[in-house]
């Protein structure tokens, strides 16, 4: 069943969000909240009922609901002032006002058969074991035939951006480049160049300044998966191509990642391989729960039994005996960490020149064997592999916050955020940021950055730990208890003097101002 109303499709089955035709890209919560509000629109909702409803009646702050509610609206083309669709009712909450038309989802269009136009000679190739992609010429809407050339850069520079990533096959420019002028059959594309994704877009330029758009369709289906746009001042033509290109690979590759996870899903588990089983186990991780990341666990273990040389596999398992390192989930400690760290020793030997796996291998070593300076050298050469990997960037901003450079850290998180910025990760990043304002001695900011961590993911014990020293920190006695009751039942053995042993901190004007947080807001000693 889908939800149309003004110009835009909801549709929960695929959890897909699209206004004017193009998608939008939503956070899970926020996709929730407008859902409930759909759902109820014959009356008004309270603030209680969308707590309990999308955030399963867990303690969140009047601010958070207020962002959540001002995300809804900005994404299907309301305000606050305005409130065509989504109407606050004072003193009471919130209701849907928008006409709403229920439908069923489109039926698929059937395949109407082989193109006579192919050329014979040149049969359809089959598509590649991994995801696959190709990006065609952006057309030039700017009316200066002169332009072309500059989106025909940036179309190239995207293309070997994209072929950085390992784990994705990228057809090659001049196979690309043959669809120039006119508008595509995006399937017939597809078919004719063996991809499952295609990326398209537009360029548009304007006095001094300038306008990519980009979406990334399913080529079989048609379904859009992600659209955006990206603009700047031509003062440094280049410096914006380069910038455009980057930004469009590193918002685009996490999409297809979730779209592969997607299609691994609904493959039976009799047919599993060794790559869906990898998947499988990273849709697992970004949960971030314990029993999620059990599951991973396992899934990663059979990845490798299926193809013991999987380097991505072996770090990711490894980087899943740290989160349960780091949660306090470990059974047997001194077996996970020996394992943890033989696992991303496996992985970065395995993986030299691929950037995932030195990227969580990196990570978990550093954690797990105590070694930040090789953990950082890892992430560094895993970045210079691939610029545009999201978790690249805001692991190497965790352990650049474990070793001190809390500046250099934020600057990491933030390339992270922009490159991915509805990741599934985000409270991970989010919480990095907190941590270093703390220790650079920002108590505010990092009590802010920690709160939006927790709602998020509330099990996460780094981020309520932050909680309750930046409330203690602040002076806000009794809030600080009330996390710190909640951080004895995710890890009773937690104490103050034990914090090292829990995470990397190298400082100890660091350490220090995180103990005497936590000791005011009542951790025993």
């Amino acid at each position: 069943m889908q939800f149309l109303f003004s110009d835009c499709v909801l549709d929960p089955e695929r959890r897909e969000l699209t206004r004017a035709a193009k998608a939008v890209g939503v956070g899970p919560q926020v996709f929730d909240l407008l859902l409930y509000l759909v759902q109820n629109r014959d009356h008004v909702v309270s603030k209680d009922h969308m707590i309990e409803a999308v955030w399963g009646g867990r303690i969140v702050s009047e601010s958070t609901l207020t962002s959540h509610i001002n995300a809804v609206r900005k994404a299907i083309g309301d305000s606050g002032e305005e409130q065509h669709l989504v109407r606050t009712i004072p003193r009471k909450g919130f209701r849907f006002v928008g006409d709403v038309t229920e439908t069923r989802a489109a039926e698929r269009v059937s395949d109407p058969g082989p193109d006579p136009t192919l050329d014979v000679l040149h049969p359809i190739p089959l598509l590649p074991s991994k995801p696959s992609i190709a990006v065609l010429p952006f057309q030039n809407l700017s009316g200066d035939p002169e332009q072309a050339y500059f989106a025909d850069g940036v179309v190239e520079e995207i293309i070997t951006a994209l072929s950085r990533v390992r784990w994705l096959f990228v057809v090659a420019r001049n196979s690309s480049f043959t669809y120039r002028g006119g508008a595509a059959d995006l399937k017939q594309v597809g078919q004719q160049l063996g991809v499952s994704y295609v990326l398209e877009g537009s360029l548009r330029k304007s006095a001094d300044r300038i306008r990519i758009t980009g979406q990334l369709i399913e080529a079989s289906t048609g379904t859009h998966l992600w659209a955006d746009r990206f603009e700047g001042r031509l003062e440094d033509i280049f410096e914006l191509q380069d910038e455009i290109a980057a930004s469009v690979a590193g918002a685009i590759a996490p999409q297809m990642e979730l779209a592969e996870i997607e299609r691994a899903k609904k493959k039976p588990t009799a047919s599993l391989n060794a790559y869906d089983c990898y998947l499988r186990g990273v849709a697992h991780v970004h949960r971030g729960t314990q029993e999620a990341v059990d599951e991973a666990l396992s899934l990663f273990r059979r990845s490798i039994e299926l193809d013991p040389e999987f380097a991505a596999a072996h770090a990711m398992a490894a980087w899943s005996y740290f989160w349960r390192k780091i949660n306090g989930w470990t059974e047997d400690r001194a077996w996970e960490t020996v394992e943890g760290e033989r696992l991303a020793r496996r992985a970065v030997e395995l993986g030299r020149d691929d950037a995932v796996a030195l990227t969580r291998g990196g990570h978990a070593l550093a954690h797990l064997a105590g070694d930040l300076d090789s953990g950082i050298a890892l992430l560094d050469r895993a970045i210079f592999l691939n610029p545009n990997l999201a978790s690249a960037w805001f692991l190497s901003g965790f352990l650049r916050t474990w070793h001190g450079e809390c500046e250099e850290a934020i600057e990491h998180f933030e390339r992270a955020m922009r490159l991915s910025p509805v990741d599934p990760e985000l409270y991970r990043m989010q919480a990095g940021i907190a941590m270093a304002h703390l220790f650079a001695g920002r108590i505010e900011a990092a009590s802010a950055w920690a709160e939006r961590s927790y709602g998020n993911l509330p099990s996460f014990l780094m981020v309520v730990a932050l909680i309750a020293a930046t409330r203690a920190l602040g002076g806000r006695q009794q809030e600080a208890r009330r996390a710190i009751g909640e951080m004895r039942k995710l890890d009773p053995a937690l104490r103050v003097s034990n914090i090292t042993d829990w995470l990397p901190i190298s400082r100890p004007e660091h350490l220090a101002i995180f103990a005497d947080g936590l000791k005011k807001a009542g951790l025993a000693e």
